[in-house]
């Protein structure tokens, strides 16, 4: 059983999604992503891992009040909060795995166990490569060509695996409905690079990667790796980025291995 509500904090309203009762897990999707990204891993994982997941803000039908700098991670703090959860399994993937990290640094106490997957990093220097094609991105957004923008950023290389895989179509679906405001004008606070600290995560950690995925991600997942204290590294050498829309049911299966081993089949 699954249930939709809002969560209301100062300065924004986040659309949620629960499966189950008192959730352990909470899931933070990618960047022009949404919720619904994880669809297909929640059918598989079938209320095996009491969850919720939401639109970061900006994302979906979560909707900021005004234009104030917020920070996403504060934003997670407040809706656990909120919510009730006091301690939780957390999982993200790219950017989502990004603040996963980065909430976990700011916050050990609150993370019992971190799946990341594919993960960005707060603070990451981008390399040229990434920056010649994520700039005609803005450029086009920032002109009013929102359309011309999201064409762009569904034919990144980054998704070229996800394209031909069976998640392409919902891909392309939340790359669609996604609005552009981050393009356009990006209000997140500006923090120190968590490059710098990753040496200081404790947590018991899954990381989950694709051997084809872009340079930039596969060398970050290889300094969370070489870092931090308790990094359990799974490597699907055929995937790329996005392993939860390309192989929903072998990621359902990491997690599930990862998060509760003795349901794990």
């Amino acid at each position: 059983m699954e249930k939709d509500f809002t969560v209301r904090i100062a300065g924004a309203d986040f659309y949620a999604r629960q499966q189950g009762d008192k959730p352990r897990a909470v899931f933070l999707h990618g960047f022009g992503g949404d919720l619904h990204t994880w669809d297909g891993v929640w059918s598989e994982l079938a209320c095996a891992v009491p969850a919720l997941r939401y639109d970061l803000r900006g994302f979906g039908r979560s909707t900021s009040h005004d234009d104030a700098p917020f920070d996403h991670a504060d934003d997670l703090l407040a809706i656990l909060d909120a919510t009730g959860i006091g301690q939780c399994d957390l999982v993200g993937v790219s950017m989502g795995a990004g603040i996963a990290l980065n909430f976990t640094l700011d916050h050990p106490g609150r993370v019992r166990n971190l799946v990341l997957i594919s993960p960005g990093l707060v603070g990451w220097e981008w390399s040229a490569g990434w920056q010649s094609l994520w700039r005609p991105i803005v450029a086009a957004a920032r002109a009013g060509a929102i359309d011309e923008a999201r064409r762009l950023w569904w034919q990144h290389p980054l998704f070229a695996s996800t394209r031909s895989s069976a998640g392409g179509q919902a891909l392309f679906d939340s790359i669609m409905r996604y609005c552009g405001a981050h393009w356009i004008r990006d209000n997140h606070r500006l923090k120190l690079p968590d490059v710098e600290r990753l040496c200081l995560l404790e947590a018991r950690t899954l990381l989950l990667t694709g051997g084809r995925d872009l340079e930039d991600f596969r060398l970050i997942a290889d300094l969370v790796a070489a870092s931090a204290r308790a990094v359990q590294r799974v490597e699907l050498p055929g995937a790329g980025h996005l392993l939860h829309l390309e192989d929903p049911a072998g990621c359902a299966r990491q997690l599930l291995a990862f998060l509760c081993p003795a349901r794990a089949p």
